[in-house]
């Protein structure tokens, strides 16, 4: 485990108890401000960031590294605070402009849309990060490399901006009055978030907003028209996979139908939202009304507890992954990440109320049970204790033994619970 997944696994325990501290505060106030549904969606497309950050490494550090090898103008020390000062300035910079090209690049949206799809506004939206962003992300960073700003640094001030935005996902700090003026805060970043006429595609910056106001991209949060969350295309969706795909899907279709070769080209690096004129012709879409419901599937009470119960468990084999993944074979790291991204897929479908996604349950669980203790192994553990691994099998023995009593009586009877276009949530 490299210092930066150490930092961030040691981390996450501070952002659930942030995460706890704000579901409190929302209920004293008699706020709605979590879903059970939206969260685990959001926190699981943060555990997919993280398992493929293991394996792009190469791409996101490794040419950063080359280049600041082979390419530097400059040897900046690492133990001078004025480099580290201007470094993480240097970092926010290139971020800001990252993100904006990030609304305003198709091909770009396609990877960030994932952040913005949560139709809440909460901080585990913060967690809510693309797993396709290391493709091109990099590109925006190399300036630093090419000024010289040593690997360490840029690894650690790339850090510090990230763990920065986290606080900022939130609806229950308010106008912080000089501070919103100069830095990203929640209500710079709330504006950010909205799809309302008013603040689409704005305030892009990272730790400062003095960006925004400097390249005329900024604008402020107004009672009057308060945010609503999500995107103009909402996903309606809990499959994880799919949140990172779906844009890339939808552009690619546009390009396939695309008459002229030039628009199959254009369609990628248009705004978001742009569509050949035949293909919009031919292929069209609702125009855009500000939405008035969230998607929100019903869900009996039991088998939330059950979800709950087995997302968590997958955040233990997380944990255990990164702790992995500095010394674990590939084959290992790949098989085992796959596993646990596929439990996230059939956890969401059970949300979606897919009907398959019973019986991959039970098959996940049954082999998660089974697996240990017939070979007395585990991932990265060749050994594993008799008891432990009993342990393993009692937990998901008794999931498996559940799973028939939590199905809902229609998907027993053979009707797919699948969510009508009426599985939504008023927004008031």
């Amino acid at each position: 485990m490299n210092t930066q997944e150490l930092i961030i696994t040691w981390a996450t325990p501070v952002f659930f108890l942030l995460i706890g501290i704000e579901l409190l505060v929302a209920r004293l106030r008699g706020r709605d401000a979590y879903a059970s549904n939206d969260a685990i969606n959001s926190i699981g497309l943060g555990v997919i960031s993280q398992l493929v950050a293991v394996f792009s490494k190469l791409l996101t550090i490794g040419i950063y590294a080359w280049c600041a090898e082979h390419l530097a103008l400059f040897r900046l020390p690492a133990d001078n605070l004025l480099v580290w000062a201007g470094a993480l300035l240097g970092y926010d910079f290139c971020y800001y402009w990252l993100h904006r090209k990030g609304h305003e690049t198709n091909l770009l949206w396609a990877a960030h849309v994932v952040h913005h799809q949560s139709e809440r506004y909460n901080l585990s939206t913060a967690l809510r990060q693309t797993g396709s962003g290391a493709l091109l992300g990099w590109i925006f960073y190399l300036p630093l490399a090419i000024l010289g700003v040593p690997v360490e640094v840029f690894v650690v001030v790339a850090l510090i901006d990230l763990l920065y935005q986290f606080w900022v996902h939130t609806e229950q700090i308010g106008r912080l009055g000089w501070f919103d003026r100069v830095f990203c805060s929640p209500s710079n970043h709330r504006a950010h978030h909205a799809v309302n006429d008013r603040y689409l595609d704005r305030n892009y910056g990272g730790i400062l907003i003095v960006w925004d106001r400097l390249f005329g991209s900024f604008v402020e949060e107004d009672d009057a028209d308060p945010p609503v969350y999500g995107t103009r295309a909402p996903l309606r969706s809990w499959n994880p996979l799919w949140a990172n795909a779906e844009v890339y899907w939808r552009t690619a279709q546009d390009a396939w139908h695309a008459r002229r070769w030039r628009d199959k080209f254009l369609v990628w690096f248009k705004p978001p939202g742009w569509r050949p004129a035949d293909v919009a012709a031919r292929f069209p879409k609702p125009a855009f009304a500000l939405p008035t419901e969230r998607y929100d599937p019903p869900l009996p009470r039991s088998l939330k507890l059950y979800v709950l119960l087995q997302f968590a468990l997958l955040l233990g084999m997380v944990t255990q992954f990164l702790g992995l993944a500095g010394h674990a074979a590939l084959p290992e790291l790949l098989f085992y990440a796959a596993w646990q991204v596929f439990g996230l897929c059939v956890l969401g479908a059970l949300m979606d109320g897919r009907r398959w996604a019973w019986w991959a349950e039970g098959l996940r669980v049954i082999a998660t049970a089974a697996v240990p203790l017939a070979s007395g192994r585990w991932f990265g553990v060749p050994h594993l204790d008799g008891h432990i691994a009993l342990a393993i099998a009692l937990v998901f023995g008794l999931s498996a033994a559940a799973l028939p009593w939590l199905r809902p009586s229609s998907a027993r009877a053979g009707v797919a619970a699948v969510p009508s276009e009426s599985a939504t949530a008023s927004l008031r």
